[in-house]
């Protein structure tokens, strides 16, 4: 499907307003013809028999006073120009209005579909790429649609100005259109050049948004750094980088309306000269050279107007392929057809024969066989990039397994529906994300429906009731943005507190406690010992001190499951485990 057949979709809501808007166009045409019709009655009519001494006017059978006559008319040009102009003013609004709808609707699906496809997606991407077509290449939809009832417009404004010109004289009428073959072959010259220059354009804008958003978001370690000047040649590269993009789009702009203007011109003079010589030859009277003139430029302005949109539609169109691109990427983590939903789950994972790859020369993970019993607590531990968090990501599905399975409750998660499966899960992760709104609205995320004593109930089991109450507006204060209004164990604390509140069944605990200092460690992990209770709890850790104790320990390594056992017992193995926990410097 084009892509023109692709926006014209998102239209299809709104036909109604649309056939309103056209009718009205249609009208406004009309009375936009009219115009110039009063002057050249004034030049061909009244002038001539004023100026012979004439004290009346015969104006089309009704005859009337000279004066009496020019004011008529004057105030006909008046009359039309209000209702072409007031009608326009209408049909405008209604355009505008219909435009911004659509450009909420493709936003929303844009944003909304964003949010759908896995992480595999976002992991190869820049969010602010994401954020950039979202905000700024979604505009599109507007431009294309105010561009086509332009079109519409000015096509009806030019084949109604050529039929009268015809009526007033063929020969100028079609020497009108000469030019029109050589605009075409310009616009087909230009078109492809246009639309690279200006998918490039989009391309350096959204490097330059990604490299504001990193440098800004910084700045503190920018700073502590000296790097300021850096980081700011870095931005005036980017930012020079689409400027040469905006100037060579711009330079074969400027070529092209060059070219346009001045076939147009040539044209326009042919046409005085020929028109002329018709006045002097008295087969054309100088009113009606006058009306000519008028819709010569009736008929060149939205000439001209559609040369310049055919470039801007293909501007416009190289920000919709990148809107499309989005929304035609496959969901490589998709729900079954008849995806099973479950009310409350056991909490009993099984992942087996599991293998996990982010590409194919690179496995992961290679035939996981491991079963957690309901309301177990597991750990597990290994060293870096040994796929600890990769294994925890597989059980809300934010990847599904290269080979093999894993199951809940006896059910292969991809018979699931997603949304069902994560609303047996609470996640705490090692930098807890908090939104810039209120503490109450960060607690309540996972359960928005929940009363506020349930909130408070929540935090006071979080232990973070009292660090809430001490600040401006309690429950209601802002926590800023990514809660930097908050403390590293306050922020956990929150994360803890809206875990409490979802009260799911199965816990992820991914590095709970890395960035925390030993005190604070140690307060989180008692607030997170109750909420460990009587849930499946995964957690993942580099502190071997902090799972020691727990009653299953896996230690992963290159390919997958290497030990699983107590503490006590892998330490007695004098394996991978007691080698880590020596390396903590746990023993003796």
């Amino acid at each position: 499907m084009s892509i023109y057949r692709r926006v014209l979709a998102y239209y299809r809501p709104f036909v109604a307003p649309t056939v309103l808007a056209t009718l009205l166009t249609l009208v406004s045409i009309g009375f936009n013809l009219l115009k110039p019709w009063p002057f050249a009655v004034m030049v061909d009519k009244v002038l001539p028999l004023a100026m012979g001494g004439s004290a009346e006017v015969d104006l089309y059978g009704s005859p009337l006073p000279v004066g009496r006559a020019l004011l008529f008319l004057c105030i006909a040009m008046v009359g039309f120009h209000l209702l072409a102009g007031g009608l326009n003013l209408i049909t405008n609004i209604l355009y505008v209005r219909v435009g911004l709808q659509a450009l909420l609707r493709l936003r929303t699906e844009l944003y909304a579909y964003l949010h759908s496809l896995p992480l595999k997606f976002h992991d190869t991407r820049r969010s602010s790429d994401s954020t950039f077509r979202v905000a700024y290449d979604s505009q599109c939809i507007q431009s294309f649609y105010s561009k086509g009832t332009f079109i519409f417009s000015s096509a009806i404004t030019i084949f109604s100005t050529f039929f009268i010109m015809w009526r007033l004289e063929p020969q100028l009428a079609l020497l009108s259109l000469s030019i029109v073959p050589m605009m075409v072959l310009a616009i087909h010259l230009y078109a492809k050049r246009i639309r690279t220059e200006s998918t490039e354009i989009q391309e350096r804008e959204s490097a330059l948004l990604t490299q504001a958003q990193e440098g800004l978001s910084s700045v503190k370690m920018v700073q502590a750094f000296g790097r300021e000047e850096h980081e700011v040649e870095r931005f005036r590269g980017h930012a020079r980088h689409s400027l040469e993009a905006n100037m060579r789009l711009t330079g074969t702009s400027m070529k092209s309306a060059l070219m346009v203007s001045t076939l147009m011109a040539v044209s326009t003079a042919a046409i005085y000269f020929v028109g002329s010589k018709h006045v002097l030859d008295r087969t054309l009277t100088l009113g009606e050279l006058i009306l000519v003139s008028t819709y010569i430029v009736m008929l060149y302005q939205p000439l001209e107007a559609l040369t310049n949109l055919a470039w801007s539609l293909e501007g416009a169109a190289a920000a919709a392929q990148r809107c499309f691109e989005v929304l035609d990427r496959a969901d490589e983590v998709p729900d079954a057809p008849n995806a099973r939903t479950i009310p409350q789950a056991r909490g009993e994972v099984v992942f087996e024969n599991v293998s996990f790859s982010y590409s194919p020369e690179r496995p992961l993970l290679q035939k996981v066989q491991l079963r957690i019993a309901p309301g177990q607590t597991v750990a597990f531990v290994g060293g870096t990039g040994a796929g600890k968090s990769t294994l925890l990501s597989l059980v809300p599905r934010f990847y599904d397994p290269t080979e093999g399975r894993v199951l809940l409750d006896g059910l292969d998660l991809r018979e699931l529906a997603k949304k069902s499966l994560r609303n047996q899960i609470s996640i705490v992760l090692q930098d807890t994300l908090l939104f810039s709104t209120t503490v109450r609205e960060n607690i309540a995320y996972g359960r928005p429906e929940a009363t506020e004593e349930e909130i408070i109930e929540a935090a006071k089991r979080a232990r973070a009731h009292e660090f809430i109450m001490a600040m401006p507006q309690g429950y209601g204060s802002q926590v800023g943005e990514r809660g930097s209004h908050l403390s590293v164990g306050q922020r956990q604390r929150i994360g803890i507190a809206r875990a409490f509140l979802k009260n799911a069944p199965i816990l992820l605990l991914d590095e709970p406690t890395s960035a925390l200092d030993p005190a604070t460690e140690a307060s989180i992990m008692q607030t997170m010992e109750g909420l460990m209770k009587g849930r499946t709890t995964l957690i993942i850790t580099h502190r071997i001190a902090t799972v020691h104790h727990v009653e299953k320990i896996v230690v992963l390594g290159p390919g997958g499951v290497v030990e699983e056992g107590s503490g006590p017992e892998l330490l007695a193995l004098g394996g991978t485990y007691a080698n880590l926990y020596q390396s903590a410097n746990l023993g003796a």
